[in-house]
């Protein structure tokens, strides 16, 4: 039996047994009651943890007990096991290794937040985005088939995961290779199959035990001689299964699927395990779990629980993991404030977001609304297409996604929206540094990639006022139109209820100075205008990475010996670039200097330390303009 908690401990439990693991060999000669001794010492540790530090919370509670079957059952790290998206690798990391290193999980030079292969050996794969488990463990399954290798490849994907194609291609190729691959399918959401009663895992029991399968296998050699024979077998068995199970169409892809059982059992969990170990063929093992399981809150609430803000020793129990409360809106609430509104005026206006309604600040529009709100799960292809069919018959989709996401649709933008020049409007959210997400989640190239695509229009909003003006000016635009802005809150700046189209491709000058001029693109304009004011600069918000103010831009090219182009974007190919193209076209002669972010990817931590790392705070934008100046003979 699970034991819960109801409080996040501020100090470190005890936990004797889980202190003497500092590698999963040295839990494989544990009894059964010492495993379920240590899950509980492992769940009490991962509260601790991660109110010290913050970070993902409600999927690795609800998979810990799963955690240790794996590790006690396979012989890792020969053995891989490859995690999907990573939020669910918390027990993972604390039992290889890691464990008092947790602590600093998502800080500056501490412990990346999802797996990482140059973090630990037991970290097979890199991950961030979802659905990427099967196809890199098919790879390494194969791999370990071409160097004759007698290892095992598990590839543990959850629910949500799986709705993606991705994750289904891989399903689909695997049954060609007869690959030695098991699937662990962590479903936490009853999203599959609620079907876990006595029956299923009666049954689930036999298809895993090596009796069957033997038999199983053995026949299928016999039964392939007479092929009217061996059809009418498969059959029969699909259709026994699929009268206790949700399994057929992983049956159909050509798997052996087993389950669902309880993903929180722990003894029937190193059981099924361990008899699907000496099996090769393509397993698929459906386990259901409680995502939060543990800790009372969060089995109540396991959405406001997905991640948790860092405890402060000063708050009380009663207060402990609530959301810190802010002055400042958050973009995400901008937007979804300016969705509802903009609903209320346009009959045509629906909403799409790719498994992001919570993040991108939908819930409200989602609940008065439901007939105009579209979430279809991870699946970010899927939603920018879909989009472009609604436009075709005269509605007009906001598609709300992380930049970061949007890179997976890349192909839908441009062939099935801009090449059609569909009415659609982006809201690209976390564009920018995203801070302790790291680089996995970084909305670092939108910029860079979007720019390239005809017919787009690109707005870079400064604040809260002009991030609603410019969705209803993306909105109202006839044709395709993107709005990024970062994660978190903005300046400060008050919002005008009023929605005002903005002129298209129009900068403002925000501060006069002399001989420097600053072009700043986006969240990054309170910073531009501190250093414009040491610097005795004209600093101007350019608003429009596409179409520029390139008239704005010639201007200014006459009246300054130094233009400086700021962006919180990759400077190869940024807004930065779009200024120097004009520039060079226009024979224009000014020196320029680009600062953003470099070819590199940036590290988790605060997102004062990465802009810090990157160059971007105020403080490095000075020095960098000052070098340029000293450079220049004036």
């Amino acid at each position: 039996m699970t034991k819960t908690f109801d409080s996040i401990p501020l100090e470190r439990p005890e936990t004797p047994l889980l202190d003497t693991i500092n590698n999963p060999s040295e839990m494989r000669s544990l009894s059964s009651e010492q495993l379920l001794m240590l899950a509980d010492e492992l769940r009490s540790y991962l509260l601790f943890s991660v109110g010290q530090s913050g970070g993902h919370f409600g999927a690795g509670l609800g998979a810990v007990e799963l955690t240790i079957a794996l590790h006690y059952i396979f012989d890792t790290p020969e053995d891989k096991l490859v995690w999907d998206v990573g939020h669910q690798a918390y027990p993972h990391k604390i039992l290889t290794g890691r464990r008092e290193e947790i602590t600093t999980i998502r800080k500056a030079e501490g412990l990346s937040p999802f797996p990482h292969r140059r973090e630990s050996k037991y970290d097979t794969f890199g991950v961030g985005h979802s659905s990427t488990s099967i196809s890199a463990a098919l790879g390494m399954a194969l791999a370990s088939k071409l160097k004759e290798k007698n290892n095992k490849t598990v590839a543990i994907i959850g629910d949500g995961a799986m709705t993606a194609g991705m994750a289904f291609e891989a399903l689909n190729h695997t049954a060609h290779t007869d690959a030695d691959l098991l699937v662990v399918l962590n479903d936490n959401n009853m999203s599959i199959s609620h079907n876990v009663g006595g029956l299923a895992t009666y049954f689930s029991k036999i298809w895993s035990s090596r009796f069957y399968n033997t038999i199983r296998e053995g026949g299928k050699k016999v039964l392939k001689a007479v092929p009217a024979a061996s059809a009418f077998v498969k059959k029969t068995e699909v259709h026994l299964k699929a009268m206790v199970a949700p399994g057929i169409v992983f049956e159909e892809l050509g798997f052996n699927y087993i389950g669902p059982i309880d993903g929180h059992n722990l003894p029937l969990l190193i059981k099924t395990l361990g008899n699907l170990k000496s099996l090769s063929s393509p397993i698929l093992l459906h386990t259901i779990t409680q995502k939060g399981r543990g800790f009372g809150p969060a089995e109540s609430d396991p959405v406001g629980y997905h991640a948790l803000n860092k405890i402060e020793s000063s708050i009380t129990k009663d207060e402990q993991s609530k959301p810190t409360k802010q002055n400042k809106k958050k973009y995400q609430q901008i937007f979804g404030d300016w969705l509802c509104d903009m609903a209320h005026e346009d009959l045509s206006l629906v909403a799409i977001t790719p498994a992001m309604c919570e993040g991108s600040g939908m819930v409200d529009f989602s609940q008065r609304y439901p007939d105009r709100f579209y979430d279809v799960a991870i699946a970010e292809q899927h939603a920018v297409t879909l989009a472009a069919g609604l436009a075709c018959e005269g509605i007009k989709p906001v598609v709300a996604i992380y930049s970061t996401f949007l890179q997976r649709a890349y192909d839908q933008l441009i062939h099935d929206v801009a090449l059609q020049d569909l009415n659609v409007l982006f809201a690209i959210d976390r564009a920018g540094l995203v801070g302790e997400d790291g680089a996995s989640h970084g909305g670092s190239f939108d910029i860079t990639f979007l720019r390239c695509i005809p017919n787009l229009i690109i707005m870079t909003p400064s604040d809260e006022n002009q991030t609603r003006q410019m969705l209803y000016t993306g909105f109202i635009h006839d044709g395709c139109a993107a709005v990024r802005y970062p994660r978190g809150v903005g300046p400060g700046v008050e919002i005008n209820k009023k929605m005002t189209a903005l002129r298209i491709g129009k900068g403002e000058v925000v501060q006069e100075g002399e001989l420097i001029a600053i072009l700043n693109f986006g969240a990054l304009l309170e910073t531009a205008k501190e250093v414009g004011s040491k610097l005795n600069a004209t600093v101007i918000d350019m608003r429009f990475v596409k179409p520029l103010d390139e008239a704005l831009i010639e201007k200014l090219s006459k009246e300054n010996i130094l233009l400086v182009t700021i962006e919180d974007n990759a400077i190869a190919g940024g807004a930065g670039s779009a200024v120097g193209e004009h520039l060079a076209l226009s024979k224009a002669k000014v020196n320029i200097l680009h600062i953003g972010l470099p070819d590199k990817f940036i590290s988790h931590g605060s997102r004062k330390y990465q802009l810090n790392q990157a160059g971007l705070d105020a403080e490095n934008i000075k020095l960098a303009i000052q070098k340029k100046l000293d450079s220049i003979n004036y």
